[in-house]
């Protein structure tokens, strides 16, 4: 099997050290790619470092400005591509996502094009929330599901694995999203292209360390851009 995490960070020096083991413990022939957005805090030569320790496990993409999530996905994905991995996964860099869930993917990868996971397939599994950041998020998730009609649970999760014809399928030239709604518009892209999607349950569990990126402009560019998405398709 050849799998690769496309981890994109912005000031993720306080986890990065600790997720990159955390995968290794999991597996040491699941590779990583960095995409360090020029952090201030020294995510990127952390990240070099971490690099030099493990040549063959971990490789490092550095950008010059924090242009969005969504352009740095695009920057790591085009690189992933050019090797010759099977699948493509992503994850958070800030210990959200954890590495235990890795095989329910690896088992719904092997009938889907794409796996998402959920947070609430099963319920609700999310750790250290406020019940603000709960009730935001569910209502996030009911407007993307009502706006683009995709029949997921969780649209807006960014802990996904995707084949990598499904990802070549997509293509990236027309994509519109640089922030966070392009998690949503990979997956409504893919929903309209008739690629195979599966869900698995995941625990989301808050970070500990570092400042969360949500804020109101993140949130009004997210229900202008889903909006905007599905009038554009």
């Amino acid at each position: 099997m050849r799998a690769i995490v496309v981890l994109p960070t912005y000031n993720e020096r306080a986890n990065l050290a600790e997720l990159v083991e955390r995968i290794q413990q999991f597996s040491a022939d699941i590779h990583m790619l960095i995409v360090d957005d020029n952090s201030p805090d020294g995510t990127g030569e952390l990240a070099d470092e971490l690099s030099r320790k493990n040549p063959d496990q971990v490789f490092v993409l550095h950008r010059d400005l924090k242009d969005g999530l969504g352009k740095a996905y695009v920057d790591g994905f085009k690189q992933v591509l050019k090797k010759d991995y099977e699948y493509i996964l992503q994850m958070d860099a800030d210990l959200s996502h954890d590495p235990s869930h890795l095989p329910a993917f690896f088992e719904q990868i092997e009938s889907h094009d794409l796996v998402v996971g959920s947070r609430y397939l099963n319920g609700i599994s999310v750790v250290n929330w406020d019940l603000k950041r709960l009730i935001l998020s569910k209502m996030a998730t009911n407007y993307v599901r009502f706006v683009t009609r995709t029949p997921l649970t969780d649209a807006t999760s960014g802990f996904n694995c995707w084949r990598r014809e499904a990802l070549e399928a997509l293509g990236f030239e027309g994509f519109f999203s640089s922030g966070y709604v392009f998690l949503v518009e990979m997956k409504y892209r893919a929903y309209r292209k008739g690629l195979k999607i599966g869900e698995v349950p995941i625990v989301f569990v808050e970070r500990k360390s570092g400042d969360s990126k949500l804020d109101w402009r993140v949130i009004f560019e997210a229900v202008w851009g889903v909006l905007r998405l599905r009038l554009r398709h």
